[in-house]
């Protein structure tokens, strides 16, 4: 007969170290995070999953090293909390570094714990969302730490384009650890306590003579607006769990599968409000805010990188429940023109969108690139080629709308119809040609206007001419680079419309180890 009182003594032993685990670097810890204005860990990952109910993995590993003093701070699970459940109702597989054990460092273990929940989120084509909060490499462990950041890498890159990937800046992320954010497809950031960066502060000062604080450096502001390295930001850590959450409902869970179809009330706008969203001026500013919220269903607009490179909006939204992918140009923004980060924006979201079967529909109001020396010598071109690349290597449905301007190489960016179009539709505002017909005139009739009695009736005399015979839609359409010119209140009936039809497409590329896209 088995001992009872043992085995309750082997239980009450497993629920008191299970206990012990749970709370990281112990009470004074926690407190500390506390006073910060942080969650935990595992609250975190309480707020992340349904129900809060989630199945930790890994919570009794402990780092085996001995040196420096950490044989004195051995905690059960380290310095990582890696996780399974369900969000939004579907399987998701999450970590969140714990900062109160050692500071979150990345130890050895702690990077082979998260690359085991990686392989999990990839054996069963699931996402997998990390919640950043360390100090960095756990410098007594020397280069075992380093290779633990290896394992993680080498995870990214090969479950990119795969399982979505989504990393929470929730902490400080510095050094080599902000590397793994990079690789992922989404980063989020927590105002005042989220922050990235390659070299602290006084390693910049110290280096450069610069004096710089950590939030001005690496915090969410500069990220958003400056390099583009956050998607998102959120004032505090449950409306950014939130958007996460809300972000992995647009998207499928793996690159096999579709996104949801959501079904419920989804009735068409009033898209008369399209036939007044263009001004009668070309050189008049509009929001393509409007456009968008009165062509997807319930003007649920989920933009990503808003402050950054505005000339450009990229976001996703759903039209009849099916997600959908949209890049438009931003009138209300430096006319709409490509420069070299809206280039860069837009191309990874293309390819993001094609990786996982997304439909991408495009919004033209494009006057072209944008000049200038600076651009020119930082690769604008190099940079454009990356837009060019991602639309004509994308196999998913294609739509484009050209609401105005369609000018120069931008017209054949955004879309067109020799990149592999699936539908380019035109409203009778479009303007298509190689240039402006203010530029154009002054360029091919200068001799005839300078010599003529009355040069400026001249010059507008010839614009108009130029207007008619060559940037009115209906041109491009007798050639058939654009399918229809159609009334802008049509506008979502025929996006939907198509997207249904062409929800079957299928095409593939040639054969290949992969590209070499203009990095």
């Amino acid at each position: 007969m088995p001992d009872n009182n043992e085995n309750k003594n082997l239980i009450e032993q497993l629920n008191s170290k299970r206990e012990n685990a749970q709370k990281g670097g112990g009470d004074r810890r926690i407190e500390s995070q506390k006073k910060k204005g942080k969650l935990t860990a595992r609250e975190r990952l309480a707020l992340f999953f349904d129900n809060s109910d989630y199945e930790e993995v890994d919570i009794f590993v402990q780092h085996q090293s001995k040196d420096l003093g950490l044989d004195k701070s051995v905690y059960d699970g380290d310095s990582v909390v890696t996780a399974y459940g369900f969000v939004n109702g579907r399987q998701t597989f999450a970590y969140a570094q714990d900062f109160t054990v050692l500071g979150g460092s990345l130890s050895l273990v702690a990077g082979k714990k998260i690359a085991k929940i990686m392989d999990m989120a990839s054996k069963n084509g699931a996402p997998i969302i990390g919640f950043n909060d360390s100090g960095g490499a756990r410098i007594q462990e020397g280069v075992d730490s380093l290779a633990g950041y290896g394992e993680v890498f080498v995870r990214n890159t090969m479950y990119s384009g795969v399982i979505p990937q989504i990393t929470v800046i929730v902490g400080p992320s510095a050094g080599g650890a902000v590397y793994s954010p990079a690789i992922t497809d989404f980063i989020f950031m927590v105002k005042d306590i989220g922050q990235m960066y390659i070299t602290g502060p006084d390693v910049v000062k110290s280096v450069t003579g610069e004096e710089i604080s950590h939030e001005d450096l690496g915090g969410s502001v500069p990220h958003a607006t400056k390099s583009g390295v956050a998607h998102f930001v959120y004032d505090d850590e449950s409306q950014c769990i939130n958007a996460v959450k809300k972000l992995l409902s647009f998207l499928p869970q793996n690159n096999l599968e579709n996104a949801k179809k959501i079904d419920g009330n989804s009735s068409d706008p009033n898209g008369e409000i399209l036939r007044t969203i263009i001004p009668e001026k070309s050189t008049e500013p509009y929001n393509v805010i409007d456009v968008i919220d009165n062509i997807i269903d319930d003007k649920d607009f989920f933009e990503i990188q808003s402050n950054y490179a505005q000339n450009i909006v990229i976001g996703f939204g759903r039209i009849r429940g099916s997600s959908v992918g949209i890049v438009a140009n931003q009138p209300a923004h430096m006319a709409g023109m490509l420069d070299i980060n809206a280039s860069d924006k837009a191309a990874r979201f293309v390819r993001f969108c094609d990786a996982y079967n997304i439909p991408i529909v495009t919004l033209v109001d494009v006057p072209g690139f944008m000049p200038g020396v600076n651009q020119e010598h930082q690769g604008i071109i190099r940079h454009g080629a990356k837009l060019i690349y991602a639309y004509a290597e994308a196999t998913v449905p294609k739509i484009s709308v050209i609401l105005r301007k369609a000018y120069g190489g931008a017209y054949i960016v955004m879309n067109s119809k020799e990149l592999r179009s699936d539908l380019n539709l035109a409203w009778p505002t479009a303007e298509i040609a190689v240039m402006g017909p203010e530029g154009a005139v002054n360029v091919i009739s200068r001799k005839e206007i300078s010599e003529s009695d009355d040069p400026q009736a001249t010059r507008e005399k010839l614009i108009s001419e130029y207007k008619e015979k060559f940037s009115t839609p209906y041109i491009a359409a007798s050639r058939g680079y654009i399918d229809d010119v159609i009334d802008p209140a049509h506008s979502r009936k025929k996006i939907a419309n198509a997207l249904e039809i062409f929800s079957k497409k299928y095409l593939e590329n040639p054969p290949k180890k992969h590209g070499n896209i203009p990095l």
